[in-house]
């Protein structure tokens, strides 16, 4: 169960972002350095070159005396289940799962007792003296800031919480573009108070407990995560104690009580600009590079809502709040992004017909939103099939999904060279392989769905999406034996009965790819 005991860290050790990086010290999966680091690309440097590592904190940070940072915080998916309790990627999917559906409501605590209003500043004149914009490479023409975790609740979420993120980018002092992803939540709240021209109250959150990072990055599976639902409660469950929310000092709205700097105000559904500065001189959308994007290509420069800043509040400056910067197409950034996605997937196809399904799971080369591998084991003949009901729906419900690929039990989900081997021995391409009807919404990030713009401008309003794809590669029911894999006898053998430990590490060191998952299976 989501909220019962675990053998990883206690709840009140990841509470917050402070006691998490001290408890990672403890069990030694964090690197600390002292030396000066340069947002405009050392940061998203060092991580790209420690891609997958372990997380990194920056305790000096160039121009930026009051401030930390780190990042890397979810690059090893193996920390993470360590810090919540998770044996493996398979049970950490189903416990999510569990999670989504079984939150612990948040508590509100008084603002005198809330870390985050320590310090407050109302009506700020710049609003990136408060964070920490970074650039990610040298093709991007301005900083940004991708942080910042908003938080919707109350009305303007039909009752619930919403955690997410949006990128900013605070041109005008206290007042920022604020992207959003169409057909996300902060979408569907945006359009409903467009048309009465309605400012929408909410709290930009950095520094956020663990699950709370966590739940930010659910988003395009609104059949699991409808308006409504409580997504900082999840984040409760997920952490194994309530999450602690503050009234906001100028907004009718909330804040995470536990970050570590919050951004109040409000965003303006019709106050849209121009991101950056070439593509207003220029007067176009969705042409001139900005940002990387999820799928692994440089994002585009768009007209956004704005960002409002009437405050900010902070943990104590002189304590160097820490600042989370994200970079995106990283491990950290997909790991965020994907794992709440596997367990809604599979909350959805456990709905759907109990008992079948058996992991999702999310590699980085399907690029966050772009796919997913489903595991199904067929019991009896007439379970035949529901793994193509599956593949259906995720590709329907889950927006920008463009390939999902159904394998059986006795295939490895997260190795791609065991996919790779399922594709080429499994699937009749004939039979096998299912395209969805076209014409539906997918997410303008692939350029390949912006080219179907044309010569307009690539925006959502522009482009059609081409459908998506999956791909049977299970054994058919019944054909087990005809499918058999070879199992050779690697749990009958102990190596050190015939070699030295030396010479164990020194033959290991030499195994590349998918002989790894070969070897652990004897297959």
């Amino acid at each position: 169960m989501a909220n019962a005991k675990r053998d990883g860290a206690a709840p009140e050790e990841v509470r917050d972002l402070r006691r998490a990086i001290e408890w990672m010290k403890k069990e030694g999966d964090i690197i600390i350095t002292d030396k000066e680091v340069e947002p405009n690309l050392e940061i998203t440097g060092i991580q790209k070159r420690l891609d997958g590592g372990c997380p990194i904190l920056f305790n000096n940070v160039k121009g930026k005396p009051q401030h930390r940072c780190i990042t890397n915080l979810f690059g090893d998916m193996n920390v993470i289940n360590k810090m919540f309790g998770w044996k493996d990627h398979a049970d950490r999917t189903r416990k999510l799962a569990y999670a989504i559906t079984h939150p612990i409501a948040p508590i509100v605590v008084d603002q005198k007792d809330a870390p985050v209003q320590e310090e407050v500043y109302e009506k700020p004149a710049e609003a990136n003296d408060y964070v920490v914009p970074i650039r990610h490479t040298n093709i991007e023409p301005e900083l940004t800031v991708g942080s910042g975790n908003r938080l919707i609740s109350g009305e303007y979420f039909n009752g619930g919480t919403d955690l997410g993120y949006n990128r900013m980018n605070f041109r005008w002092g206290n007042v920022g573009t604020f992207q959003i992803s169409p057909g996300s939540h902060m979408w569907q709240v945006v359009s409903k108070y467009y048309k009465d021209n309605k400012m929408v109250p909410i709290t930009m959150n950095f520094g956020l407990p663990p699950a709370g990072s966590l739940l930010a990055g659910a988003g395009f599976d609104y059949v699991i995560l409808p308006q409504g639902c409580d997504e900082v409660g999840m984040a409760g469950a997920v952490q194994g104690a309530p999450m602690r929310l503050v009234k906001a000092r100028t907004i009718d709205a909330y804040a995470l009580a536990d970050a570590e700097v919050v951004l109040e105000g409000y965003v303006n559904p019709r106050d849209r600009r121009f991101e950056t500065a070439e593509s207003e001189k220029a007067g176009i959308q969705g042409r001139f590079h900005f940002h990387p994007e999820w799928a692994g290509y440089m994002g585009k420069a768009y007209k956004a809502p704005t960002f409002h800043v009437t405050a900010v509040t902070t943990r104590k400056r002189e304590g160097k709040p820490i600042i989370f910067p994200l970079g995106v197409h990283t491990l950290d950034d997909h790991n965020i992004d994907t794992t709440i996605r596997e367990a809604a997937m599979f909350e959805l196809c456990e709905r759907m017909q109990p008992g079948i399904i058996m992991d999702v799971n999310i590699p980085y080369c399907m690029t966050d939103w772009g796919g997913a591998i489903i595991q199904v084991k067929k019991r009896n003949r007439i379970e035949e099939g529901w793994q193509r009901n599956f593949m259906a729906a995720i590709l329907a419900t889950s927006q920008g999904s463009r390939l999902v690929i159904a394998v059986s039990e006795d295939s490895d989900p997260y190795d791609m060279d065991d996919i790779i081997w399922n594709l080429t021995t499994r699937v009749n391409p004939k039979t096998d392989i299912i395209n969805p009807l076209p014409g539906g919404r997918g997410q303008t990030f692939m350029p390949a769905e912006r080219m179907t713009a044309g010569e307009k401008e690539w925006t959502a309003s522009n482009t059609s999406f081409e459908g998506g794809m999956g791909i049977d590669a299970t054994v058919p029911f019944g054909y087990e034996s005809d499918f058999m894999r070879p199992v050779y006898p690697v749990d009958k053998v102990e190596l050190s009965k015939w070699f030295s430990e030396k010479d164990i590490q020194n033959a290991k060191s030499r195994m590349q790819g998918w002989v790894h998952s070969l070897a652990r299976t004897g297959r």
